[in-house]
């Protein structure tokens, strides 16, 4: 059952205690803009310049290796991936109405989370009703 869970979620969990934890100006879009761009570390790049990277950087970087993960649980025909659509959906309305109404919330990077929490839902739902269609004309071809 534990398969059914949406693997975006927990970017969207670590999102949270990021932004709840690491501001110091209140629950707001600034301090929580200024949380994620925090330098966690450098790179020095060949060009001469230096490559800041900060911790919503390294979110939204784990967060399209879960969509990856995602978008290769979506191709499952079993009945648990209807499950885990829904559950993808609910997840996205949760990331929308939280991106719409929370003021911690209001940033580009939880914004591209969202889209790609959307892109999840989108593809689940695709890839199932082109199974289901490819299963349907086998049946009635064979008939």
């Amino acid at each position: 059952m534990l398969i059914a869970l949406p693997l975006l979620a927990i970017p969207v969990l670590l999102y949270t205690l990021i932004v709840i934890f690491g501001m110091d100006g209140g629950f707001t879009a600034a301090g929580a803009d200024a949380a994620l761009r925090d330098s966690l570390f450098t790179i020095p790049m060949t060009s001469g310049a230096t490559w800041t990277v900060g911790p919503g950087d390294l979110l939204v970087l784990f967060s399209l290796i879960m969509l990856f993960f995602e978008l290769l649980k979506s191709t499952s025909s079993q009945k648990i991936a209807i499950i885990n659509h829904a559950l993808s959906m609910i997840l996205f309305v949760v990331c929308l109405i939280a991106f719409l109404l929370m003021r911690g919330f209001a940033t580009s990077t939880f914004f591209l989370i969202t889209v790609m929490v959307l892109l999840d839902v989108l593809a689940g739902f695709i890839v199932t009703i082109i199974s289901a269609r490819k299963d349907f004309d086998i049946g009635t071809a064979a008939g």
